[in-house]
């Protein structure tokens, strides 16, 4: 019972982590024009954010030694960076 608390703990704070990181681009909205988001951008930032976060939460639950943690986050990082660029600018594949 105690593991599901702070599993509900955790999904929480990334998702309130990754809502934290898209007011970035909902703030900077306000102030210039240069960024154009819509609801669907928003949606889809929160998911990858959101989504790679709690992979890598439960990943690093059954990976006992550090330094696997480590470099799972960075591959996992390095994946959402990817992902990221291709569905903003489209650079793979033109």
């Amino acid at each position: 019972m105690n593991t599901n608390k702070t599993a509900y703990r955790s999904a929480a704070g990334i998702v309130l982590a990754a809502a934290c990181i898209l007011l970035l681009p909902l703030l900077a909205m306000q102030m210039t024009d240069e960024v154009g988001w819509d609801v669907a951008d928003f949606a889809v930032a929160g998911a990858l954010l959101s989504g790679t976060g709690l992979i890598y939460v439960l990943a690093a639950r059954e990976i006992g030694n550090i330094t696997y943690r480590a470099a799972f986050g960075v591959a996992l990082g390095v994946t959402l960076l990817l992902v990221w660029i291709e569905l903003a600018v489209g650079i793979i594949g033109t």
